[in-house]
């Protein structure tokens, strides 16, 4: 029987050599000097937490495994490599504070440094063409479009309907749903761009009309952060002096936001929800362009089991969990919405006719 604390230290070596093998190949494709340099000393503090969780496996007489990164470093580190490492660094901290909770043990103690880093490489090395979490949106756009209609060209089946009315629903559901998403993405953006730029301008008038405040604010933000209240006290009037860099202080200490993105491209968000919610909506109509009746329908599983692996891996890519686990997953929770929609669509349709 396996000792319980070989396993946990397993576990511990499995998530460090991950994050060593993720931080090496972040490092080899940064165009920025300076992130390849944070990269590389966040991978040398992995390789010594590695080298601890070794030496603990080897002191209880358990066997260390060769080293072999997970399928979602090697997928992160593509991402990198085509889109740049901003496209993936809010995934990477997630997964880093996830792996955070199982591994509470830090000899290193490099991950308060990771923190700042990592924040610095988000804003610093951001994609042009990505925010930052347009990975995990992309991913939940093309699963709502595969589940929706799905479930949609399932009801129509169940129903007994013609193959053209099946098909001719599931590019309604398609577009429909596109569309919808594409609306609202856009009016989510916009409000809070206009909720943003209200608080900005509700600051700036307060500075304007009470320097005096934005300096204790300032300073005080910089006590918070560890700073002597002598030394806070005259950063905060230095900065005063130049009114924009103040409201850009006041700004993200309050809002927690850049004041020069303020969430993005609204039409870009539009765009790439129409996108991936139409991407996720094809793989179970697809079928019934060739095929018809049972042949069309058991053809319509296999694309859509095709479309929950995809989407499985970007799942997976962002919430840390295994593979497999995340395929079942996806693939539970579409097949529940799927055979409800079908036992209706079977009994409407017998009402009905």
């Amino acid at each position: 029987m396996i000792d319980p604390r070989a396993r946990r230290y397993l576990k511990n070596l499995r998530v460090e050599r991950d994050n060593e093998a993720l931080y090496v190949r972040l490092a080899a494709v940064a165009s920025d000097a300076r992130l390849a340099r944070a990269y590389r000393r966040i991978a040398a503090g992995e390789r010594a937490n590695a080298a601890f969780w070794e030496s603990r496996i080897a002191a209880l007489g358990a066997k260390v495994p060769p080293s072999r990164p997970r399928a979602r470093v090697r997928m992160l580190g593509a991402l990198a490599k085509w889109f740049g490492t901003g496209f993936v660094m809010p995934t990477v901290v997630r997964l880093e504070h996830a792996d955070h909770l199982e591994t509470p043990v830090d000899r290193a103690g490099h991950r308060d440094h990771f923190v700042a880093d990592a924040a610095r490489a988000v804003r610093v090395h951001r994609h042009p063409a990505a925010g930052g979490n347009t990975l995990r949106a992309s991913v939940l756009g093309a699963n709502d479009g595969l589940v929706s209609n799905v479930s949609l060209v399932m009801g129509m089946a169940g129903a007994a309907t013609g193959n053209h009315a099946v098909l001719l629903a599931g590019l309604a559901g398609l577009v429909a749903g596109s569309c919808s998403m594409a609306l609202g993405e856009w009016l989510s953006v916009n409000s809070s761009r206009e909720f943003y730029q209200a608080q900005i301008t509700e600051r700036a008038e307060r500075l304007a009309v009470a320097p005096e405040e934005g300096v204790r604010r300032i300073a005080g933000i910089y006590r918070d952060k560890g700073l002597e209240h002598a030394k806070a006290k005259h950063l905060a009037e230095h900065l005063a002096e130049t009114p924009r860099t103040a409201l850009d202080t006041v700004v993200r200490e309050d809002l927690g936001i850049d004041p020069s993105e303020l969430g993005g491209s609204a039409w870009s968000a539009a765009v790439s929800s129409f996108c991936f919610f139409a991407f996720g909506a094809i793989f179970p109509v697809a079928p019934y362009f060739f095929l018809g009746g049972r042949v069309a329908m058991v053809a319509s599983m296999g694309t859509t089991f095709l479309g929950l692996c995809l989407i499985a891996v970007g799942t997976s890519l962002f919430t840390g969990r295994g593979l497999a686990f995340s395929i079942a997953r996806q693939f539970a929770i579409t097949a529940v919405a799927a055979a409800i929609t079908f036992v209706v669509g079977h009994l409407l349709g017998g009402v009905i006719s």
